[in-house]
């Protein structure tokens, strides 16, 4: 923590300390600073670690040196401080975040908890005994964990399971990953058509007016649906079913957010998905002067929802909408609205414990697999073996999927062969749009002057999401554009090279790319053929998977230039931004071994993704991102060395840094201990 010392004292020992020099260095000294800190380990982001003093003065750093050289910034006004030693690095940048859903709010929150069906029924029926929602009101639970969720006696599905904990509401599950929900049976039948009309999900609406949301929405072995509804299929249901659930709450105490975000060291952040309704959240912030952060919206507008009269795709008007916002905020030195998100897949887990197994909906290169699943004697889904997709007799199935939709057929054709005729399924994933709606939406975007900022998760989305942008840039011949891609879980070597080739901005969320055996069960057996359920099983020698998950390094080392984003809520409400620099050093949780260790970078590499690297991307390194003359005076405080921990093979103990003080432009918005 830093130490204030009295500018009284000071006047009065500093001329002893100096050896009766004050007033040699007051006849050469500049302007007095409003603030001086001494005593510190600055990383300045420069290259020249040797500063230990800087001075602020008008929220703009005037000097960085060391503790001698900074008495000439002295006067009588000056604020002065010691930190003893301790770390200071610039403010932190995170580069994909959803500001408006990490405030702390009174909610039902699962806060990402591992639950069984059974667990997970009596925790809602919690929520319902303390919320008393009114009899018909939706209850939302927050953070609820799709990776767990096993089957227990009387909770075959997550229907059931939420049917028995609130048999008088509508509840969703609002997943922590944004891509999943899960809903009741009194949830499921407020479904409404492309018409507006209420029509329910079941069995025969998913065969008609829902067919184009086939393998979105999850199924029983009857084909009834079992709760799960995944990316657009949950706008039946909740027009609000990714962001904004609390958005009433967080207008009223909008001052939440930038507290959440001092509080973990961020003092500049890029908004990964702004819609047009959580702007008054902002514009109140920006009237309130409690703004204390820099913020970048990557505006939102979704192709499949802005349509013409004759159902094509109104880009113009798109284009003209975001136009707007980022005039609005034109020339507003804290709030800039020139980058457009875009996804172009969804998610890649699926689900182990249902019958038949849920694919993901990532768009990948090649067909996920069809993993057949038993239960092991903990109760955990192991992979038994695996589905012939090419089989007569899925064939047959795929071409007369009539013949086996009854119950009965169902099981007859489960007792004979052993798995559900579902798994004759073959899917590589879905694009979020026509591939060719994606291009031409950024190509407009692009042609508008707007940065693109990209979801991409299966190696397809990849691909398209790098076509589309290179073909941008020949259209507008414009390569300079601060383009940019967020997670990247699976690539190809050639995409790779190209993300490098095209100086791409890549967004990695570190604290993703590890080994987490719940989490790996959704993942790896549908995409490489497995035996078992151990992690030697899943991440032996020749995985797959572990060579083109998150491969950070060799993009950054194909010419990419690393940012970090630590996509909260997701996961947690917290950044947790030192979390994720541990593990882009370590690619590993505690007590569980490294996810392609030859993937990892260094804690300076991360730290300049979390800082320099972040203010470039958003166009703003000339006034942030490194402690140097001339720049904002954003700074942070650590009570730990994280550099050294990194240095010395102790990175797994970075993640447990605690920020005890940060600063924005001069100005100190959060202390340790405080009442924030």
């Amino acid at each position: 923590m830093i130490e204030w010392i009295s500018t009284k004292w000071w006047a009065l020992a500093l001329p002893c300390l100096l050896g009766m020099a004050l007033p040699a260095l007051r006849a050469e000294a500049a302007e007095p600073a409003d603030l001086v800190l001494t005593g510190a380990h600055l990383y300045t982001g420069t290259g020249t670690d040797a500063a230990t003093a800087l001075a602020v003065r008008g929220g703009r750093i005037v000097y960085v040196g060391n503790d001698d050289g900074v008495h000439a910034y002295i006067g009588a006004r000056t604020q002065l401080a010691s930190a003893h030693g301790r770390l200071v690095i610039p403010g932190l940048v995170d580069a994909h975040i959803h500001p408006l859903d990490i405030a702390d709010l009174d909610v039902c929150d699962l806060e990402s908890r591992a639950l069984g069906l059974r667990q997970l029924a009596e925790f809602v029926a919690g929520c319902v005994r303390h919320y008393q929602p009114a009899a018909g009101a939706m209850l939302r639970v927050h953070q609820w964990n799709p990776s767990a969720n096993q089957p227990e006696p009387g909770y075959p599905t997550l229907r059931a399971a939420l049917d028995a904990a609130a048999p008088h509401n509508p509840v969703e599950l609002l997943g922590n990953d944004a891509h999943h929900s899960a809903f009741n049976s009194a949830a499921l039948a407020q479904a409404r058509d492309a018409s507006g009309r209420v029509v329910g999900y079941s069995k025969a609406t998913l065969a008609g007016a829902f067919a184009s949301f086939a393998g979105l929405v999850g199924v029983d072995a009857s084909g009834e649906p079992n709760g799960a509804v995944n990316e657009d299929a949950r706008y039946a249901i909740d027009p609000h079913g990714m962001l904004y659930n609390e958005l009433p709450a967080v207008l009223r105490a909008p001052e939440k957010v930038p507290e959440r975000l001092n509080r973990a060291g961020i003092t500049c952040a890029m908004d990964a998905m702004a819609l047009p309704d959580g702007l008054p959240v902002y514009d109140k912030l920006l009237r309130s002067g409690r703004m204390s952060v820099r913020m970048t919206l990557a505006q939102f507008y979704d192709p499949s929802h802005n349509r013409k009269a004759d159902g094509s795709v109104d880009y113009d008007g798109m284009v003209a909408k975001a136009r707007a916002v980022r005039a609005r905020y034109a020339g507003n030195p804290l709030l800039r609205a020139d980058f457009i998100k875009l996804f172009a897949d969804g998610v890649i887990e699926g689900n182990p414990y249902n019958v038949p197994p849920t694919l993901g909906n990532a768009a990948l290169l090649q067909p996920y697999l069809q993993p057949r699943f038993a239960l092991d004697a903990d109760g955990r889904a192991t992979v038994t073996g695996y589905v012939d997709t090419d089989s007569a007799d899925c064939v047959e199935v795929r071409a007369h999927p009539e013949r086996y939709s009854a119950d009965a057929a169902i099981a007859a054709f489960s007792a004979a062969h052993g798995f559900h005729p579902g798994q004759c399924q073959v899917s590589s994933g879905r694009l979020q749009h026509d591939r060719d709606i994606e291009l031409e939406y950024v190509r407009r975007m692009h042609l508008a002057g707007f940065n693109l900022h990209i979801h991409v998760i299966g190696d397809r989305a990849l691909r398209t999401a790098l076509d589309a942008i290179e073909a941008a840039r020949a259209a507008d011949g414009n390569s300079a554009t601060h383009d940019s891609l967020a997670h990247v879980q699976l690539a190809q070597p050639e995409d790779v090279a190209r993300i490098g080739r095209d100086r791409l901005y890549v967004a990695y969320t570190y604290s993703w790319a590890d080994i987490d055996p719940d989490y790996d069960l959704t993942v790896v057996p549908f995409l490489q053929h497995v035996s078992g359920n151990s992690i030697a099983a899943m991440h032996g020698s020749g995985s797959y998977y572990d060579q083109h998950a998150y491969p950070v390094r060799a993009t950054r080392d194909a010419g990419a230039i690393l940012v970090a984003g630590s996509d909260a809520p997701v996961g947690t409400r917290d950044p947790q931004p030192f979390v994720n620099m541990a593990m882009a050093v370590t690619r590993s949780l505690p007590g569980q071994p490294a996810l392609n260790a030859q993937q990892a970078i260094s804690i300076r590499a991360a730290l300049d993704a979390y800082t320099i690297n972040g203010a470039r991307m958003l166009g703003r390194s000339t006034e942030i991102g490194s402690l140097e003359v001339g720049k904002s005076a954003d700074f942070v405080i650590l009570d730990r060395d994280i550099l050294a921990l990194g240095d010395s093979g102790h990175a797994g103990d970075i993640a447990g840094t605690q920020v005890l003080e940060t600063w924005f432009r001069g100005r100190r918005v959060y202390q340790a201990g405080s009442a924030h």
